[in-house]
């Protein structure tokens, strides 16, 4: 494909942020600084120069899950496991609160050691402050996720990770493909703002089962999308394997950006560990959301889902500050909004 057919392939989806799966796979080969560009252009037209912030607060990191390419793996008998109490979560979200945040992310494994009845009451404290929730616990039942949702939860994150349903199962064991889609249409129907995004380089993924991931972002109308890279863990059977390309995923992050020009688009933390200035890269590139971990060193340095994490020994005033200076030479401010998807903000 020559540069004025990449050229008219730009021009066509900023108009209508309409792609095909060809075109998408074209761009994700080839496209240069033109759809990086292309993807900045449309998150500045809909989104202006304001970055979101959420305050993330990695709760616990037991797991009964065994995905092979993540450090949590229940089977992982070297992970120094923890759990935050009730009284830590919500004290880390008055903290966060305080210091002006908006939206708080509840991360953690997939613990089964709190109860909905638990998650109702941490929410319920914490709502009592005017700040968004965001919930990452995984895979729940049609009536646990309406009860978080009456409590007050907002918003949700569960990722596919890959739409290849074989890809998919290979890669979680004892998992649904299925149960994993039923989840997000519960979600949805359920009102929440759901997030959802893919690791790009898992062993065995083409580029045209990313392009079927992009495509699918966009036919379930996701709120928020996270694209991470590829990191191997050392203490998984994925850990010989190679990292992910970062440029291929920045390719991806700008394609998402370019078809689904309001949502919210994370510059996601393996961005910055694989390449230096790599969230940096990703704001240029169509991402508009920077998520800070606020929990005390002790707690990041043993939510290990890939190794050696960007960030996990600053504090939160030197990462405030780091983003700070990072975004004001390219005229981006924090935002003092929650960040809402639900209502576009596209400027006229």
């Amino acid at each position: 494909m020559t540069k004025k057919m990449i050229k008219n392939i730009l021009q066509q989806v900023e108009a209508n942020h309409t792609l095909d799966k060809s075109e998408i796979i074209s761009l994700l080969r080839i496209g240069g600084n033109e759809l990086l560009n292309a993807a900045n252009d449309i998150r500045k037209t809909y989104l202006g120069n304001e970055i979101y912030l959420r305050a993330l607060v990695e709760f616990s990191n037991y797991c009964c899950r065994t995905c092979y390419y993540c450090g949590l793996r229940a089977e992982n008998k070297n992970a120094q496991r923890y759990r935050m109490t009730e009284d830590e979560i919500v004290s880390l979200a008055e903290k966060a609160y305080n210091r002006g945040f908006k939206t708080i992310v509840l991360q953690s494994g997939e613990d089964l050691h709190y109860s909905i009845d638990e998650y109702c009451r941490i929410i319920e404290k914490i709502k009592k402050n005017d700040i968004a929730i965001t919930l990452s616990i995984g895979e729940k039942s049609f009536g646990e996720y309406k009860q978080l949702k009456s409590a007050g939860a907002d918003r949700y994150l569960l990722r596919i990770e890959t739409t290849n349903k074989d890809l998919y199962e290979k890669y979680h064991p004892n998992m649904s493909y299925e149960n994993r889609l039923r989840c997000l249409e519960d979600l949805k129907s359920l009102g929440y703002e759901v997030g959802t995004g893919s690791l790009i380089g898992l062993e065995g993924q083409t580029i045209e089962m990313i392009a079927d991931d992009i495509m699918f972002f966009k036919r379930i109308n996701a709120d928020m999308i996270g694209l991470g890279v590829f990191i191997p863990h050392p203490q998984t059977p994925l850990g010989q394997s190679s990292a992910g390309d970062f440029d291929l995923a920045l390719r991806a992050v700008a394609i998402t950006r370019l078809i689904l020009p309001d949502i919210n688009i994370p510059a996601t933390t393996a961005m910055e560990t694989i390449r230096k200035n790599g969230r940096l890269a990703a704001l240029l590139s169509g991402a508009n959301v920077v998520m800070l971990n606020i929990a005390d060193e002790f707690y990041k340095t043993k939510y290990n889902i890939y190794p050696d994490k960007s960030g996990i020994n600053q504090n939160l005033d030197e990462m405030l500050a780091e983003l700070e200076t990072s975004i004001k030479p390219i005229g981006y401010k924090i935002s003092d909004s929650k960040g809402s998807h639900l209502v576009s903000n596209k400027k006229t």
